[in-house]
């Protein structure tokens, strides 16, 4: 089995200001009830096997649905979307390759569209579950010609060895089964064709999920899950091999934004579209545990100015179809040179300058 390689890069901080309009702040007094989606839909309608399900798929449409519904506010609060593509884009900049059509997953209202050009490829199929969200920025022209598909990601439509290149931004931490979806992408994609994917860690929005936790505990006698599960940047690895690519690599980034509290915070991840999914969350939350946990938010991780931060842990991954055509590492015991014994030449230090001769 190959070993990923990892590396962690830095930090980026941005900073959300309060909104200013009136349709927003007629809104203000609704804050405080948070209604999510309609209640899981029957077994018979589930896609994959019931042992996969965390994640209800239909929510997850219609919380998509409703976000881009008010085109306005929708854009926003794509700060983070945009950022997070921008990323991906700059990892694919790194392949000196033109492609003919890259397809995009989970897309969303064009993120990729608005950072790639013509040297970077010819095509791009943008595809994702929520029609509505695909035909929100349908008007705007981008400098690549685009192709927009309603596409479930875990039900790929692609043919076996079909694609050159497939990428996805910020739609992966809501599918059911990763691994499943990543053997789909392995499957369609041509030999020495591309993956490149970004995706919410196991440590995005930690702070918030630890406020909810500390206010519902003391207001309610206990805890729900209300921040969805996401994946782990030491698991991808692995999930990468097992799906049957090769030269897999994983790195992690974050992304620090500032709030004026964690209500408007909740307030753009609805808008976001980016609402809590899982089966057996809780229908709302209760104006007491609410204020609460804006409270302990502050308290425990508010800044100076009184903003408070909300961190976005980002896990990239890159993986390649195998091909013959691929370069491969030698066997074992085929190197002419040691390795130890050059790195001891490097390191020995030059002979010291000879002193200056007596005079005679």
């Amino acid at each position: 089995m190959q070993t990923a390689s990892f590396l962690r890069t830095g930090t980026r901080i941005l900073s959300r200001s309060l909104r200013h309009n009136d349709s927003y702040i007629g809104q203000r007094s609704t804050v405080y009830f948070y209604s999510t989606a309609p209640p899981p839909p029957s077994p018979g309608s589930k896609t994959i096997p019931a042992t996969f399900q965390v994640f209800n798929r239909e929510t997850k449409r219609l919380q998509k649905t409703r976000a881009a519904g008010n085109a306005d506010v929708s854009r926003q609060v794509d700060y983070v979307k945009d950022e997070v593509a921008f990323r991906v884009v700059d990892r694919l900049l790194d392949i000196k390759r033109e492609f003919n059509e890259v397809v995009e997953l989970g897309s969303g209202c064009g993120h990729i569209a608005k950072h790639v050009d013509t040297d970077m490829m010819k095509k791009l199929i943008m595809c994702d579950m929520c029609e509505t969200m695909l035909e929100r920025d349908k008007d705007v022209e981008y400098e690549v010609p685009v192709e927009r598909r309603v596409v479930d990601e875990e039900n790929l439509p692609f043919k076996e060895n079909s694609l050159e290149c497939v990428v996805s931004s910020l739609s992966m931490h809501w599918i059911n089964d990763l691994p499943g979806a990543m053997i789909q992408i392995q499957r369609s994609l041509k030999p020495d064709g591309v993956f490149i994917a970004g995706l919410f860690g196991g440590d995005t929005l930690y702070e918030l999920r630890t406020s909810l936790q500390l206010a519902e505990q003391d207001r309610e006698g206990g805890i729900s899950p209300r921040i969805s599960p996401m994946a782990d940047s030491r698991d991808l690895g692995s999930l990468l091999s097992r799906a049957g690519f090769s030269l897999t690599t994983v790195d992690v980034d974050e992304v620090t934004v500032n709030y004026p509290s964690a209500i408007e915070l909740m307030e753009d991840l609805r808008a976001m579209g980016e609402s809590n999914a899982v089966i057996n969350r809780r229908g709302f939350l209760k104006r007491d545990t609410m204020l609460a946990t804006a409270a302990i938010y502050k308290e425990i991780y508010g800044n100076p100015d009184g903003t408070i931060p909300a961190t976005f842990q980002i896990l990239y991954m890159i993986g390649w179809k195998p091909s013959p055509t691929q370069h491969k590492p030698l066997e074992r015991g085929t190197a002419k040179h040691s390795l130890k014994e050059r790195l001891q030449g490097d390191t020995q230090a030059p002979a010291p300058a000879s002193a200056s001769t007596k005079s005679e």
